[in-house]
C-alpha cells in the first residue's frame, strides 16, 4: 500500500491559516513574519504588497511600503532570514483587515497558482534573486510616493513577483518586472513632461 502524497500548502491556504492563527483583534508585523517560517521572504512581501493593489487607497500602502522596502533591501544583501527592526515590527494590523485581505485575494491567488509552475527558476535563487530584490526595492519606493493611485501598479508588480518567488516561477517574476518597470518609466516620463511644461509656463 503506497504512502499518501503530501501536497504543499497553497499560498491562499497559507494566508487563510495566518488569519486563523491570529490571537486577538490585532497582530503585529513581527508576529506575521514569525508565522511564515521558511517562506518568509516571499510570503511577507506578498502580504505587504496585497493592500497596495487596491486602487486609490491612501494611507495603508504608505504604512506597509516601508517594511516592504526593508525586506527588499535584505534580499538585495543576500540575507537568508528576514528581520524587522522593533519600530517596524511593532506596527499593528487588525485581524479583520487580514481576513478581508485573504478573502479578497483568494480567487486571484488560486487562478495564478493554477497556471504557475517551476520555470526559469534561476531567477528565484541566488545570485539572480538579488537583482529581483533590487527591482522590489525600486517598486517599494514608488509605493511610498504620497500620491493617490500611484501604489496600485507597483503593488500588483510586487505581488506577482512575490508569487513567482514562492512558486519558483521565473516567468511570473519577469512579468512583474516588466509591469513595474513600465510603470516607473511612465512616472518618469510624466514627471519630466510636467516639469518641462511648468518651466515653459514660468519662462513664458
Amino acid at each position: 500500500m503506497g504512502h499518501p502524497v503530501d501536497h504543499p500548502v497553497t499560498i491562499s491556504a497559507r494566508l487563510t491559516r495566518l488569519v486563523a492563527d491570529a490571537d486577538g483583534d490585532t497582530v503585529t508585523l513581527a508576529w506575521v513574519l514569525d508565522q511564515l517560517h521558511e517562506r518568509a521572504f516571499g510570503l511577507f512581501s506578498l502580504v505587504l504588497a496585497l493592500p497596495c493593489c487596491i486602487p486609490f487607497l491612501y494611507g495603508v500602502p504608505q504604512v506597509v511600503a516601508l517594511p516592504l522596502l526593508f525586506i527588499a533591501a535584505q534580499i538585495v544583501l543576500g540575507w537568508s532570514v528576514p528581520w524587522l527592526p522593533r519600530q517596524l515590527g511593532e506596527r499593528r494590523v487588525t485581524t479583520a483587515s487580514l481576513a478581508a485581505l485573504a478573502q479578497r485575494a483568494d480567487p486571484w491567488l488560486r487562478r495564478i497558482e493554477a497556471v504557475s509552475r517551476p520555470r526559469l527558476a534561476a531567477l528565484t535563487r541566488r545570485p539572480l534573486d538579488q537583482l529581483v530584490g533590487l527591482a522590489l526595492l525600486v517598486f517599494s519606493i514608488s509605493i511610498l510616493v504620497p500620491v493617490p493611485g500611484t501604489n496600485t501598479v507597483p503593488g500588483i508588480a510586487v505581488a506577482i513577483m512575490a508569487i513567482g518567488m514562492l512558486q519558483r516561477d521565473g516567468l511570473l517574476v519577469v512579468f512583474g518586472l516588466i509591469l513595474g518597470a513600465a510603470w516607473i518609466g511612465t512616472l518618469l516620463v510624466a514627471g519630466a513632461t510636467a516639469a518641462s511644461l511648468l518651466l515653459a509656463w514660468i519662462g513664458g
